[in-house]
């Protein structure tokens, strides 16, 4: 039996939204835009959407897409935050640390990436 069109909004309302860390890679020379977010269905699209009409905030990456094309970047999640089952326990405090985990991994700075500063958290 099929699912009523209400069934389908409700559930859709009370899935789990992922929140993690992404990056967008150039495959042409390894540089990387780190990001994180509570709710990982935007920012991907968002940015391959900027990059694409030309209007990315970070001028570097958007300079390298046109250089390169579109077919070097790929776009992907790194890491999806585990949600425990505890009284105490903060999602936006573990995204935190997934942030710092990320940053000290990828270096996502100067010569290796496209971030600017730390702060690599969207909405």
């Amino acid at each position: 039996m099929a699912k009523s069109r209400q069934d389908l909004k409700r559930e859709y309302k009370e899935r789990a939204i992922p929140a993690g860390v992404f990056q967008v890679r150039n495959t042409a020379n390894g540089k990387v835009l780190l990001g994180s977010s509570l709710n990982l269905d935007g920012p991907l699209n968002r940015h391959r959407f900027m990059l694409t009409i030309g209007k990315h905030p970070s001028e570097s990456l958007q300079e390298e897409w046109n250089r390169y094309g579109a077919d070097k970047f790929t776009f992907e999640i790194l890491e999806v935050a585990r949600v425990k089952d505890d009284p105490d326990f903060n999602l936006e405090d573990e995204l935190t640390l997934l942030e710092q985990i990320w940053i000290e991994k990828a270096q996502p700075f100067g010569e290796k990436g496209y971030n600017k500063d730390s702060r690599i958290r969207e909405a």
